[in-house]
Formats: structure tokens, sequence, C-alpha cells
């Protein structure tokens, strides 16, 4: 049996910062993080679900760091589905007029992307 890499571990703990990092404002201080970001006018429900999401995949990536490889599997199976249904959402966005900090999160997301699929394809073979 395959062992998780541990490239990969920390990729979950690098993962779990920087949804925290994004996710506890948004949860937190919807109005005044997206109107600094250039979106107007805010719905207060929206980034607070999106907030939510992005703590609870981190916060499961803290606590299935020290996981065996099925959880891993598992998880890698939400994050690619997770990012890059967000890619394909932030794009729509940006297609119909989304303000210009709506191109870093698509970087962002499609980083991790990138990542996830990498190990995902890696644990499969």
């Amino acid at each position: 049996m395959k062992e998780v890499p541990s490239s990969l571990r920390v990729w979950f703990i690098i993962h779990f910062y920087t949804d925290m990092f994004f996710g506890i404002p948004l949860l937190l201080f919807p109005e005044r993080i997206m109107l600094f970001l250039g979106w107007s006018p805010v719905d207060p429900i929206t980034p607070r679900i999106v907030g939510a999401a992005l703590m609870g995949i981190g916060i499961e990536s803290w606590l299935g760091r020290h996981a065996n490889l099925d959880v891993y599997r598992a998880m890698l199976n939400l994050k690619v589905i997770w990012s890059g249904s967000a890619i394909f959402g932030i794009a729509l966005g940006l297609i119909n007029g989304g303000p210009p900090a709506g191109w870093v999160f698509l970087g962002i997301f499609a980083v991790f992307c990138l990542v996830w699929i990498y190990y995902w394809r890696m644990l499969k073979s």
C-alpha cells in the first residue's frame, strides 16, 4: 500500500491556513471585506456561506493531516470537485463583469486545483 507523501501533508496544512485567512473574515465581516475587494453592493449571506465552506474544508484539512491514504484520497476527491467548481463559478462571474479581485481568487483556486489534481492522479495510479 502506498504512503501519503509528506509534501501532500504539508499542502493540507497550507490549505488550512489559506482557508482560515480568507474564510474567517468572510464569515465575520463580509460587508467590509467585499467592499474592500471591489464588490458592491454586498449580499451579507453569500460571502458568509463561502467563508463557512472555506473554513469547513480547511479545518478538515487540518484535522485529517495525519490520516491514512484512504482518507487522503477521499479528501482529494472533495478538493478537486470544490476547487474545480469554484474556478468555473468565478470564471463565469468574471465574464459577467465581476470585480478585478475575482482574478486573484481565480488564481488561488487554480493553484490549489492543480496541486490537488497532481496528488489525486499520483495516489490513483
